[in-house]
Order: C-alpha cells, then sequence, then structure tokens
C-alpha cells in the first residue's frame, strides 16, 4: 500500500510491537521476580476469555527453590525425550544455525531448571454435568444425523479443545504481559509426557488437567523480532 502526506499510515498500537518481538526466551537470570509482578501475570490470564464463563481455571505458581529442584529431574526427562525426537537437523525449510541456536537454548534451561525463578502451570477442569438428553436430541437435529455420528466419534477431542480454549487463551495474555514487563518466558507442553509425576510433586488433583509449563525470569539476553511466515502464504480468502 503506497502512503503519501495526505494519507499517513495509521499509527500501530503498542501491542503490536511486543507481539512482534515476544521471542521464547529460554535463557533465565536466577534472580527473583517480584511476586506482585507474578500476580500480574496471572491476572493478566484470568482476564482471557473462558468458555461459557465458567472461569474453572487453577493457576500453580512454584516459586520455592527447593520445589524447583524437586522438579528438575522430571523436567530433564521431558526435555530429553522431546530432543530425542527431533533430530540433529531442524524441520524442512528452518534455517539450519537457527535451530542449533533453539537447541541450544532448550538444552542450556534443562540445565538450569533448578535455578528457574519462577513457573506457571495453567490447569482447568471441566466441571461435570448429567447428561441432557432432551438437549442431546435436539443438538443431534440440528446437526443432522451423519454429522451427529461424527461428533460422537470425535468427542474425546472435542472435550480436550473445550478446555484447551478455556485455558489458552489466558496464557497467551500471561506471555504478553511477561514480554510488556521485560520478563523472559516460554510456553512448553513437555511435562505431559510424566503429567501424573509432575502432578504428585506438586499435590496437583487427579482430575485436574494441565495444559503447560510456563517457566519465568529475567532474561538473560534481549528480545528481538519473530521470525515467521510471510502473512502473504498462510492466508486463503474466502476458502482454502
Amino acid at each position: 500500500m503506497s502512503i503519501d502526506a495526505g494519507n499517513p499510515a495509521p499509527s500501530q498500537p503498542p501491542l503490536f510491537d511486543t507481539m512482534a518481538t515476544m521471542r521464547a526466551m529460554r535463557r533465565l537470570k536466577p534472580d527473583p521476580v517480584p511476586d506482585a509482578l507474578l500476580e500480574q501475570l496471572v491476572q493478566a490470564a484470568v482476564w482471557g476469555p473462558s468458555g461459557g464463563n465458567m472461569q474453572c481455571y487453577e493457576y500453580v505458581l512454584v516459586t520455592d527453590r527447593s520445589v524447583m529442584e524437586r522438579l528438575a529431574p522430571l523436567w530433564k526427562r521431558c526435555v530429553d525425550a522431546y530432543l530425542a525426537t527431533t533430530g540433529k537437523h531442524g524441520p524442512e525449510g528452518m534455517d539450519e544455525a537457527a535451530y542449533g541456536r533453539m537447541v541450544a537454548a532448550i538444552e542450556y534451561q534443562r540445565d538450569h531448571f533448578a535455578q528457574t525463578p519462577a513457573l506457571v502451570i495453567p490447569c482447568y477442569r471441566m466441571p461435570a454435568q448429567a447428561p441432557d438428553e432432551e438437549g442431546l436430541r435436539r443438538s443431534a437435529e440440528a446437526l443432522g444425523e451423519s454429522a451427529g455420528q461424527e461428533l460422537a466419534r470425535i468427542q474425546e477431542r472435542f472435550a480436550a479443545l473445550a478446555e484447551g480454549s478455556c485455558v489458552y487463551p489466558g496464557v497467551q495474555n500471561l506471555l504478553l504481559a511477561a514480554r510488556g514487563l521485560g520478563l523472559a518466558a516460554n510456553i512448553t507442553i513437555w511435562h505431559l509426557m510424566l503429567e501424573a509425576e509432575w502432578k504428585q510433586a506438586l499435590g496437583i488433583p487427579e482430575d485436574m488437567h494441565t495444559f503447560a509449563a510456563i517457566p519465568v525470569g529475567w532474561p538473560r539476553g534481549n528480545f528481538g523480532p519473530v521470525r515467521r511466515r510471510p502473512v502473504a502464504e498462510v492466508i486463503h480468502r474466502d476458502g482454502w
């Protein structure tokens, strides 16, 4: 789009600069993060949307160094399991040097996890509801027979995505807030490979689902522009 003096470009909200420089920051200083800032991060997460406005989320916030040291072996096992599946080369199209830097940062975080200042674990438990037979019948009628059968087939995936959609918008808010406050953070789900052990270590109820493990701290290094595919490559206008 051409710009001239008579039609100046609209100013870009500061949030756009925050998003454009919100890289996954895995190299953290061991310095503690004030509780007030950590509570701001969780507040930002709570402001995220929640399906049906049920707000059934809970956030485990770990700052105690002795607890972090107990979690470090679990983290190492999960990271090693992940790295074992990635191979020595990055995915097709990814710059090899960039891939090497990413792996080095992951290994650094693994080896220094016990010194992580804070860890946030978002949790969610969808409330149990008695089956509404009449509601299910009307839903099936609205969808049509074949679509209703397909929904029944993917019900487990549908339920998982329903919970995730109540959690991950809040997680993104948390990551944006961290970047805005000058804190480093990155989202991982590797803990799910040993979720039962993580729950046991943190006293999380068995029926509570965990959705991420987010290390937070002051960054070693600088924030910088994210590297993403061009928008023109990912847009499919009015259909695929």
